[in-house]
Formats: C-alpha cells, sequence, structure tokens
C-alpha cells in the first residue's frame, strides 16, 4: 500500500519504520508541518517524500493521522472532503483514514454526519514515551501492545480489517470499545498518570530552589515516577481539554486518596498507612 503519514513525530515515525521494513507500505509520504522536522524525517529516512496534504490525502490508500487532537479534529474533516471530491464522478473511494489520538469522543462526533465517515477508522496504539519529534521514533514501538479501535460499527468493514491488518504487522493486539469507554479509559490509565508526573515534577523543582541536592539525590524511583513529565505541551493541553470531564473525577479521587495519606501520615497512624499501602499493593495482579 501507499500510506501517507500526517505527523513525523514519535508515533507517526515509528509506525513508518515498521510499515516499510516489515513489507506493509510499499511507498510512504509524510506531510510535517514543522520544516525542520519535516527535514530531519527526510535525512532518517522515515517516508520516502514529504508533500501536502492535499497531494497526499489524493495519491494515497491510507492515511495515518498522527498529529495531536487538537489539530486532528480539523485536519479530519479536511481529508474526507478530499476523498469525496474523488466520488463526485461516480467512482467510489476506497481509500481510509485513521488517527492515533488519546482521546477519540469529540474528534468521532466531529465527523458523525460526513459522507465519507465510514472511510474512517477511530484508533488508539496503546505506546508511546516522554519523548518527542522525528528522532524519537523507534522500531518495535508498538510490539506486543493494545490497539483500541472505537466505534468500528461506523466504519467500512472492510475498512476495519484492512486496519486490522496493518495492525498486526505491527504486533499490536486489537481491543474494540466505543468512544465514550475509551475516553473513561484513557482517563484512569493513561491522563491521570500525565498529570500527576506534572504535579510531581512542579513540587520538587519548587523545593530545589532551595535545595540543591534534591536532584542529585534523585533514584531511579524518582526518575521513573517523573519521567512523563518531560511529556510534549503540545498533545497533552488539548488531550486534558477535550477528556475534561473524565479527568475532573479521576483528579478528585486521586486528591481524596493523598488526603488519606496525609491524615494518616499527620496522625502517625501507622496501621492506616500500612492499610493504604497493602490495598495499593493489589496493583500487582492486573500490572506485573
Amino acid at each position: 500500500m501507499n500510506i501517507g503519514i500526517i505527523g513525523l513525530g514519535l508515533i507517526g515515525g515509528s509506525m513508518a519504520i515498521d510499515l516499510k521494513r516489515r513489507g506493509f507500505a510499499e511507498k510512504l509520504k509524510g506531510v510535517e508541518s514543522d520544516s525542520v522536522n519535516a527535514a530531519a524525517a527526510m535525512k532518517i529516512g522515515l517516508v520516502d517524500e514529504i508533500t501536502t496534504l492535499e497531494e497526499c490525502a489524493g495519491s494515497c490508500d491510507m492515511i495515518i493521522l498522527a498529529v495531536p487532537v487538537g489539530a486532528a479534529i480539523k485536519l479530519l474533516p479536511e481529508i474526507l472532503d478530499i476523498f469525496q471530491k474523488e466520488t463526485e464522478n461516480g467512482s467510489s473511494c476506497r481509500k481510509i483514514v485513521i488517527d492515533t489520538c488519546s482521546t477519540k469522543e469529540q474528534l468521532i462526533r466531529t465527523v458523525h454526519y460526513h459522507p465519507m465517515r465510514m472511510r474512517y477508522v477511530a484508533t488508539h496504539p496503546m505506546a508511546g514515551t516522554e519523548y518527542s519529534g522525528p528522532w524519537a521514533a523507534m522500531p518495535g514501538l508498538f510490539d506486543g501492545r493494545a490497539c483500541i479501535i472505537c466505534n468500528q460499527e461506523e466504519s467500512s468493514p472492510a475498512a476495519v480489517r484492512i486496519v486490522e491488518k496493518m495492525y498486526d504487522c505491527l504486533n499490536m493486539r486489537p481491543i474494540y470499545m466505543n468512544a465514550s469507554s475509551h475516553d473513561v479509559h484513557t482517563a484512569y490509565v493513561s491522563h491521570i498518570s500525565h498529570i500527576t508526573s506534572f504535579a510531581l515534577a512542579l513540587t520538587v523543582l519548587d523545593k530545589e530552589k532551595n535545595e540543591k541536592h534534591i536532584f542529585d539525590l534523585a533514584s531511579g524511583g524518582f526518575s521513573s515516577t517523573v519521567r512523563l513529565a518531560k511529556s510534549n505541551a503540545d498533545m497533552w493541553v488539548p488531550i486534558f481539554s477535550q477528556n475534561r470531564d473524565n479527568l475532573l473525577k479521576v483528579i478528585d479521587t486521586y486528591i481524596e486518596k493523598i488526603n488519606a495519606f496525609r491524615k494518616a501520615i499527620d496522625e502517625f497512624d501507622e496501621k492506616g498507612i500500612r492499610s493504604l499501602i497493602e490495598d495499593a499493593n493489589r496493583i500487582k495482579r492486573i500490572i506485573r
């Protein structure tokens, strides 16, 4: 297949590497608004050429929209409009567009009534790192991870099958759910992790103004906990905004648990602290 990737950062670039290396893509075209990133993507060899959105959507069999969700809401209807133009002369359009965004409900709602809605498959490959840009792209990023496919009943069955084959090429396992459930679940397992990491980083940075040894003493535990605070604001601001209602509920629950620890520590309640820790240890059943 000829595949176009819009956004040549960590996700788009990593997909490009493995789709070409594993034989799913014959030719890769890239669209990148940042000229430095575009030049880097060509130099690294992530894509065969850099082109425009119109040319990419007009010439490729599949479009992968790997941009922040705020940009995706604008670009997705434009891509479907380009698909629709191909049908004006009576020919059928078999092109497919997918996204890789971390929130789904608002994005799907944006194109719900579009005539070419069935050519869009909403996906979320659950993989990533705290790094961004084409330099962050790596082979094998998606191996063994889950990929969520949302509202597949609204997409063409043939399009869904092709997308499933693509993610199978990336060694991902599919999970199917509706957009609303997706956004709730990602608020709990992904978005709150980033918020707590940002908050911890801010806490330590604030204290570090007076205590220079904090970072000298930082251990592996601190580094792994605060790692996500390196993540790009351009990606996470629209995610937090679009998943606002779910995130507020999760944040309220998180604050409740923090306050439970604070109360037990303040009262020298070692039994209460032990109970909270042992309750938290149950996570070992889920994450090994």
